[in-house]
C-alpha cells in the first residue's frame, strides 16, 4: 500500500524538488502551504498553510511522514536585526513546525511507522556572522527534532537536514550572479553550492522504511562546510 506523506510548504526550491521525487515513487502526497501553483501542476491536493498563522488542518486517516520546509533567510548584523525579526524567524522555521506536528500527530500515530523531517541549517554547527536570527530559530529546530525523537520513539522518528546554501529561490539574493556564485561556491570545500535534488533525494530517504533506524540526528548536506578544512 502507498504511504500518504504530508508536505508542508515544499511550492518551490528543495520542496518542490522534493514533492518531484516523492511523487515519482508512488507516493500519497498532501500539501499545505501558502503558495500552491506548483504543487497543484504536480496534481498533488493543497490546502493553505501560512506558518506565520498557521490554520487548522484537514488531514487523512492515516499519515506515514510530514516534512516541514518553510523557512526564512533573514541575514543581517545583530545591531540592526529587531525583536519582530526574531520573532518572526522563529515563529516561522520553529513555532510553525511544531504546530504542524501537533495538527498531525494523531495521524502519525495510526501509521505502522512514521517519520518527520525538519530544516535547520549550517550556520547552527559553523557560527557564521550575520545569521543571529535565523541560527537561534533553526537551533531550536534542531533541539525539537532531539526531543521529538525521544519522545515519539520507537513508531514515529524524527530527523532534520542542515543545507549550506543551495541553489533555490529563497537564496537567489545570495547566488544573484556569477560573481556572487563563485565566491559561495569557494567557500565550501566541495567548491559548489548545493543542488536543490541532491537534498531532496535526503529527505525522500528520511521518510522511507530505508532510514528506519535512523532517529534524532541532524544530516549536513553543506559541501563539507561544517566539518572540513582543505587548508
Amino acid at each position: 500500500m502507498s504511504k500518504n506523506i504530508l508536505l508542508i510548504g515544499g511550492n518551490s526550491g528543495i520542496g518542490l524538488a522534493t514533492a518531484k521525487v516523492l511523487k515519482s515513487y508512488g507516493i500519497n502526497l498532501f500539501a499545505a502551504s501558502r503558495s500552491t501553483d506548483q504543487l497543484e501542476a504536480l496534481g498533488i491536493p493543497v490546502q493553505p498553510f501560512d506558518a506565520e498563522n498557521p490554520a487548522e488542518l484537514q488531514l487523512p486517516e492515516t499519515l506515514d511522514g510530514l516534512i516541514y520546509f518553510p523557512g526564512t533567510i533573514n541575514l543581517k548584523p545583530f545591531h540592526r536585526l529587531t525583536a519582530d525579526d526574531f520573532r518572526k524567524d522563529f515563529q516561522i522555521n520553529c513555532l510553525g513546525a511544531a504546530e504542524a506536528v501537533r495538527q498531525a500527530l494523531p495521524a502519525l500515530k495510526k501509521a505502522p511507522a512514521a517519520s518527520i523531517v525538519f530544516f535547520s541549517t549550517v550556520a547552527v554547527a559553523q557560527g557564521m556572522a550575520f545569521h543571529a536570527s535565523i541560527s537561534a530559530s533553526k537551533g531550536a529546530v534542531e533541539g525539537l527534532t532531539k526531543s521529538l525523537a525521544a519522545e515519539l520513539a520507537p513508531r514515529i522518528r524524527v530527523n532534520a537536514i542542515a543545507p549550506s546554501l543551495t541553489n533555490t529561490p529563497l537564496a537567489a539574493a545570495l547566488l544573484g550572479s556569477d560573481e556572487k556564485k563563485q565566491a559561495s561556491e569557494k567557500r565550501h570545500p566541495l567548491q559548489s553550492v548545493g543542488n536543490p535534488d541532491d537534498v531532496a533525494k535526503l529527505a525522500a530517504f528520511l521518510l522511507s522504511d530505508s532510514s528506519s533506524f535512523i532517529t534524532g540526528q541532524i544530516h549536513r548536506p553543506d559541501g563539507g562546510l561544517s566539518s572540513v578544512r582543505t587548508f
